[in-house]
């Protein structure tokens, strides 16, 4: 069954939204923790010593290294949770 565009674009913002605000916010979590035990610096220090990278530049990359991963695993959930097309010869299991 296809829906009306306009339900269709309100479904994939609401899917978007799904993913990327948990991980938005599991991101900032994760930033969190980690820096709290981690300098930026000291960690630019010790993988590219050649780079003038600022404090505020490495909390900037970690957090989007981070918000990348954890979007990730949340799309990967929001994929494997989507209804599977039910075909007509199909028997159910039950």
């Amino acid at each position: 069954m296809n829906a009306p565009p306009g339900n269709r674009r309100r479904l994939l913002i609401q899917q978007w939204g799904a993913v990327l605000w948990p991980s938005f916010v599991a991101a900032g979590l994760a930033c969190a923790v980690f820096f709290a035990f981690v300098d930026p610096l000291r960690l630019r220090d010790i993988t590219f010593p050649d780079q003038s990278l600022s404090r505020e530049l490495g909390y900037t990359l970690g957090f989007f290294m981070f918000w990348s991963l954890t979007a990730a695993a949340s799309a990967v959930t929001g994929y494997l949770l989507r209804p599977r097309p039910r075909d007509e010869d199909e028997l159910p299991l039950g």
